[in-house]
């Protein structure tokens, strides 16, 4: 098991990044964040919906594309959550179901980057699945554009444990794609994990610990 806070803090752009797991209490945790290195990623906050959250542009005239940054991350799908990075979360939720819905999409259309989708869903039960979905040739400009669909099934979460994906390995140019399972963590408080992210390229934080939910948003004094 990994510690996610010193994952966090020697890493200065994961990206957008998804944990699921159980707190001290045995309760659930989910945890979303979303990160930024352009001034438009920067530009963004977390309000809540009905049925989960969205994105929004704090400043919207200082909106530039919207495209692959305005969604909703968070959305209720019967008595299950789900959580994306991107407007799969909506594909997922029409489909009813995580593969199906990843089944219809692919990696984020953001070269050279070539942006994974990573997606989780969290049954009432406690068990959840994960999902990324990635460009089989990587960043190499030459390589096979087909997408490699992975999925991981859990049973569920000892206490004080999390299971952590993320878009990126770390910062770099074009970004390297996560690799790999997801890693198991040491479940920290949600307020720890907003202090381990990295000061500058800090967005947004979701925290969902046994049904209460919190968001953090760096542009609006958090």
């Amino acid at each position: 098991m990994q510690d996610l806070l010193e994952l966090l803090r020697t890493n200065p752009y994961p990206g957008r990044g998804i944990v699921v797991g159980t707190d001290r209490s045995g309760r659930p945790a989910v945890y979303y964040w979303i990160m930024g290195r352009s001034s438009n990623s920067r530009n963004r906050v977390f309000v809540a919906t009905e049925d989960g959250i969205r994105t929004e542009a704090h400043d919207p005239s200082r909106l530039e594309d919207p495209s692959l940054i305005i969604y909703h991350p968070v959305r209720a799908m019967g008595d299950a959550l789900v959580v994306t990075n991107g407007d799969q979360t909506d594909t997922i939720v029409e489909r009813g179901s995580l593969h199906a819905g990843c089944m219809e999409r692919s990696y984020e259309p953001d070269s050279p980057n070539f942006t994974p989708r990573i997606s989780a869903i969290v049954q009432a039960d406690g068990s959840f699945e994960l999902s990324l979905l990635k460009r089989q040739g990587g960043n190499d400009p030459a390589a096979s554009d087909r997408c490699v669909r992975e999925f991981f099934a859990y049973e569920g979460a000892d206490a004080r444990t999390g299971y952590f994906i993320s878009t990126y390995q770390g910062d770099g140019n074009p970004l390297p794609s996560f690799s790999g399972e997801p890693v198991e963590v040491a479940l920290p408080a949600a307020d720890k994990i907003w202090g381990a992210l990295d000061a500058d390229n800090k967005v947004s934080l979701y925290a969902n610990v046994g049904g209460k939910v919190r968001l953090y948003n760096k542009n609006l004094g958090d």
